[in-house]
């Protein structure tokens, strides 16, 4: 019974030594945990800054570029008036890089693929979040939330369609009626163009009139100076010849 109370005893400490051993070869696992508990606690900058660490030990650490990402995207929604698309946008980038890595389990990498489906998703980038959700489930088809999600984005793709059809036309017929609105204003303008010619017309022509009956006596008063004149050289007359 010593024996084996010694034995029992030799077993729990030489798994507590190989504990700390593992710990210090692999401070990431040590720091990532850490980062997972302030997550819990809702420190995320806490918990950013301990997986950041822990990339620094192991820059391929799954684990703490996929908990960063979810903290990137908790972060953005700490104030629930609005969204910050920021923060949204950096845990899509991180999300995006881990997207690319094909040595990660199917189970990984359907969790990845959902993530980012939620991160396109709030971003209303509908299209692009059913392919993701559409990858998660193909990976994992047990997944009902990705099922959920999917059927979800695709009714809010629908919908996003049907109004951008709806703006277009919109815009279209506004366009539409800004053009005949000008076009009315041009035919407006010209046909206000037109009378105010013809008003003044009238006047052209009497002003010319005038002109024309001034030239007229002007000539008359000339001609009948030129006939006074006649008149008066009359009076001596020169025959040609000579006078004897």
């Amino acid at each position: 019974m010593k024996h084996r109370l010694f034995t029992i005893l030799a077993i729990v400490v030489a798994a507590l030594i190989s504990g700390e051993v593992f710990a210090q070869k692999m401070p990431e696992r040590r720091l990532v945990r850490k980062g997972n508990r302030q997550y819990e606690r809702g420190d995320y900058d806490s918990s950013i800054d301990n997986y950041s660490r822990a990339l620094q030990h192991d820059p391929q650490s799954f684990e703490a570029k996929f908990n960063t990402a979810n903290v990137q995207f908790r972060k953005a929604f700490v104030d629930s008036l609005q969204m910050d698309a920021k923060m949204v946008e950096k845990a899509e980038k991180t999300l995006r890089k881990l997207a690319q890595d094909s040595t990660r389990t199917d189970c990984e990498r359907a969790d990845v693929a959902y993530n980012l489906g939620n991160s396109l998703f709030v971003q209303q980038k509908f299209k692009e979040a059913l392919t993701c959700y559409r990858d998660a489930m193909r990976l994992n088809p047990e997944d009902k939330e990705a099922k959920y999600n999917y059927a979800l984005t695709k009714e809010m793709l629908k919908q996003q369609q049907d109004q951008n059809q709806d703006q277009n036309q919109d815009n279209q017929q506004d366009k539409q009626d800004q053009q005949n609105k000008e076009d009315k204003e041009d035919k407006q303008d010209q046909q206000e163009k037109q009378e105010k010619q013809n008003q003044q017309q009238p006047n052209e022509q009497q002003i010319s009139e005038q002109e024309q009956q001034a030239m007229l006596e002007a000539i008359q008063a000339q001609e009948d100076k030129t006939q006074e004149k006649l008149k008066e050289k009359q009076g001596v007359i020169i025959r040609g010849g000579k006078n004897w």
